[in-house]
């Protein structure tokens, strides 16, 4: 079953959608970065601005990776272990901030994921939009 498919398989009542399953558990990690802060008395700091910079700052660490390869070489950065776990590493901490701001921010991002993934489903038909990178308003 395609994603699209997938998506539409949601049981629809009374203008609810009720996914049929969990596609992003977060909760342990929630908690263990809770714990984490909390210890350390950094939920003083972690404030939604501060999160959210440096979770773009993660982004921008992860993207200095790629930055001078060409489409080719990224596509096989995963084969140089070196590459490999710096890619890794910036993941994760990029994970790691995303699921602390919603935390912080009180987002359910199981939810919002099923969410988006639905909007996406119907933006970008499949009829539409494959083979092309078209924003949807352009299809």
């Amino acid at each position: 079953m395609n994603l699209t498919d997938f998506w539409m398989t949601f049981v629809t009542s009374q203008n609810k959608t009720i996914e049929k399953d969990v596609l992003l558990d977060v909760a342990p990690v929630e908690r263990a970065l809770r714990e984490f802060a909390h210890d350390r008395d950094w939920d003083q700091f972690h404030s939604p601005k501060n999160l959210s910079m440096a979770l773009s700052a993660e982004v921008g660490e992860l993207t200095e990776i790629f930055q001078w390869m060409t489409e080719d070489q990224s596509r096989t950065a995963g084969d140089d272990p070196g590459t490999a776990q710096a890619v890794r590493d910036e993941l994760a901490d990029v994970q790691l901030y995303l699921v602390r701001l919603a935390s912080v921010l009180g987002v359910d991002l199981n939810r919002a994921v099923a969410d988006k993934l639905q909007k996406n489903a119907l933006k970008y038909p499949v009829d539409k939009s494959r083979g092309t990178s078209k924003k949807y308003t352009q299809i």
